[in-house]
């Protein structure tokens, strides 16, 4: 960071103490280094103080709930193109096509989904940091392809425990965290073999209540508005702090104030814009907040946002999705505590996603942000 006001400030808490903030949002556990979705994954974003932990629900073949962030994602998440599984996936391994100067004409591909096998067979796989290899000529190619800010340090046989919505929730409990769910939008047909969108929506909510959670430490979460007014008018005590996610790529798919008072009149309380919704720069190159912030505010609905230390390394530019709205003002790894700042202090979100917890717990506990 450059020298200022707020690192000093931050220096100042260094040697802590540091305590766990519902400020802080395990995006999917810890994925910055731990295969997302996964026991060791969650076990990290708690040691890290994240006091919220997010388990993106899907089904599999037999109804039951399970945490992958897609119900197609298996191939590029999990090692089932390793195992004898990989004969039930939609798509099969295809090799890469590639030209005679090695680039690739035709990228490998493979479609598993959550869907293609049963809750026993899911809870056999190992789970894998998130990438694939679009060059790959075998499966065990496939598999590989992480990101270089990232690790595989943490995949292997031993690691990568996969999880069932229901044992997530035992586990969350344990850890002492609060929950939230983001029920995906499934990639087969619905009704699944008789299994509807409601149904779904619902079997989600049952879960907590026959596991005896409060209401008031569940966020459940949807991209689907209809989902979200599911929860609000069908599952009040839920429904009332349902997060209504926004898929926005750019400012201009963004609601406008008409839009989002009409979310509060129908019960929604809560939005998640992408962080890029929610910050701007001013005249003098200043990060501050977006119009889009503002109106959300004004309209009485409180703001959660996605997803921080997701971008690589921030010194480099070309930030990307996250930080389209203000990558001009980006030039330091350390930036992300400016943005954090702002977010906090000038929109007023009530938390934020973080695929490593740490520097969202760090800066939470430093500001006393409970």
């Amino acid at each position: 960071m450059e020298d200022s006001r707020l690192k000093r400030q931050l220096l100042q808490c260094s040697n802590g103490p540091f305590e766990k903030s519902d400020f802080s949002i395990g995006h999917r556990g810890a994925p910055l280094q731990f295969p997302e979705h996964t026991l060791e994954s969650y076990e990290a974003a708690a040691r890290m103080g994240a006091g919220i932990l997010e388990c993106d629900v899907t089904f599999t073949s037999d109804l039951e709930l399970v945490c992958r962030h897609s119900q197609s994602d298996l191939a590029t998440t999990t090692d089932i193109l390793l195992t004898p599984l990989a004969a039930k996936c939609s798509v099969p391994f295809s090799p890469a096509i590639l030209a005679a100067d090695g680039s690739v004409i035709s990228p490998a591909t493979a479609v598993c989904r959550t869907t293609d096998i049963t809750l026993a067979d899911f809870k056999s796989l190992r789970g894998k940091m998130d990438a694939f290899n679009p060059r790959a000529q075998t499966p065990q190619e496939f598999v590989g392809g992480t990101a270089s800010f990232r690790t595989d340090l943490y995949s292997g046989p031993t690691s990568g425990h996969l999880l069932s919505h229901k044992e997530s929730i035992d586990l969350f409990r344990r850890l002492g965290r609060k929950f939230t769910p983001e029920l995906k939008s499934p990639d087969v047909p619905m009704p699944f073999n008789g299994f509807t969108q409601e149904a779904y929506a619902q079997k989600l909510i049952d879960e907590y209540k026959a596991a005896g959670v409060a209401p008031r430490n569940v966020f459940p979460q949807s991209f689907n508005k209809a989902d979200v007014l599911y929860w609000v008018n069908n599952e009040p005590r839920f429904g009332r702090q349902a997060v209504y996610l926004d898929d926005a790529e750019q400012v201009t798919d963004l609601p406008g104030y008409s839009d989002l008072v009409q979310y509060k009149a129908e019960g929604i309380n809560i939005v998640a814009p992408p962080t890029f919704a929610l910050l701007a720069l001013d005249h003098n190159g200043r990060i501050v907040p977006s119009d889009y912030a503002r109106n959300a505010k004004a309209a009485g609905l409180d703001i959660i946002t996605w997803t921080l230390e997701r971008s690589g390394i921030l010194a480099d530019g070309n930030n990307g999705f996250y930080y389209q709205t203000i990558d001009d003002a980006i030039t330091r790894d350390g930036d992300v505590m400016t943005v954090l700042d702002v977010l906090a202090k000038d929109v007023g979100i009530l938390g934020v996603f973080s695929d490593w917890a740490a520097t969202v717990t760090y800066y939470a506990n430093c500001m006393g942000i409970r």
